[in-house]
């Protein structure tokens, strides 16, 4: 069976964006292939975390992919930093990737801004990290967003040359999966900009533990325009926000925007907001639920992060050993 390796950042505020673009596609995957999903607590601590919310943020993480259907019996759930493999061949990938590689990465310049001389050094290799952790595992597939198929052809730049360096096809060339209607869901006050956790503004996303009245309150005062939804796609052109209300309205209802339209074009968003609100509200409300139902037994979720920890040492060890051995590290 091939195998999938994907991550998310513990660092707060998980929300819509984080189900629809990549929570929701593990459960879909879950049977078809080998899975190994986990939280990067590595790769969030690239900017300063305070440490009891990081370890709590890496609970509801792991509450939220088993609240939303992933089997940590069948599938491997776990936070990076139980798993020292992942950041000792990261230091090796810092020896085979090029500076200018790394150079060409828009998410750092964007992350850094204009003072990018005060950002980490984690920041500014992180990508070489993130080959690690799906190398690491020899994963075939990883499911990303538009956002990330830039590191993944670093990843695929780093597997091709060690695989050209040391004369053998070692690391498998990671295939992306990259998924339909709202792989990338948009802030809700800005159609052109991500969803995102940073965001300074609470009322930009639809946090997965907001009750419902801030569900609803968030999408009736979500951006929009004035006018009403067109009957075809084409018509979302140059109304980002329109589209974005309209690409989560098809995620959440496993749809696509031209049906949406078919029964929403013409309408205002006086008629469709509504809809909108109490379709999100019922999708999530089960998972919220269980999530906090999970977070209320943090030792159950703990020992689920142990195991599926142990089960990552367990396939990450011998591979590493490999490398060592391709490149001439002495071992005992």
């Amino acid at each position: 069976m091939q195998r999938i390796f994907s991550g998310v950042q513990p660092t707060g505020n998980l929300h819509l964006g984080n189900y629809l673009g990549a929570i929701r596609n593990w459960v879909r995957l879950q049977n078809d292939y080998e899975c190994i999903f986990c939280m990067v607590d590595l790769h969030a601590i690239t900017v300063w975390q305070e440490p009891d919310q990081l370890r709590s943020n890496t609970r509801e993480v792991a509450a939220a992919m088993i609240a939303s259907g992933v089997d940590p019996e069948n599938n491997i759930i776990f936070n990076q930093s139980q798993v020292p493999q992942h950041a000792e061949l990261a230091w090796i990938f810092n020896c085979v990737a090029r500076l200018g590689w790394l150079d060409r990465m828009t998410q750092f310049k964007e992350k850094a801004g204009k003072d990018k001389e005060r950002a980490s050094v984690g920041l500014y290799a992180y990508p070489n990290l993130m080959a690690a952790d799906i190398l690491v595992y020899k994963a075939t597939h990883v499911p990303v967003g538009e956002d990330q198929k830039q590191h993944l052809e670093l990843c695929r730049d780093i597997a091709q040359k060690f695989n050209h360096d040391y004369e053998e096809d070692f690391f498998p060339i990671v295939e992306p999966l990259i998924f339909g209607e709202a792989t990338r869901v948009m802030s809700l006050r800005d159609g052109t900009s991500k969803m995102s956790k940073s965001d300074a503004s609470d009322a930009s996303r639809i946090n997965m533990t907001d009750d419902v009245d801030t569900i609803t309150k968030k999408i009736r005062r979500a951006r929009t325009d004035a006018e009403p939804l067109p009957m075809e796609v084409a018509g979302l052109k140059g109304r980002a926000e329109a589209a974005n209300l309209v690409g989560i309205y098809a995620a959440l209802n496993d749809s696509s925007s031209a049906q949406v339209l078919a029964e929403f074009g013409g309408q205002g968003f006086g008629v469709f907001k509504p809809a909108l609100a109490d379709l999100a509200v019922d999708k999530l409300a089960t998972i919220q639920d269980e999530m906090r139902r999970l977070m209320a037994d943090p030792a159950h979720v703990d020992g689920i992060i142990r195991s599926g920890a142990e089960k990552a040492r367990a396939i990450a060890e011998p591979i590493l050993r490999e490398v060592h051995n391709k490149i001439g590290i002495l071992q005992p």
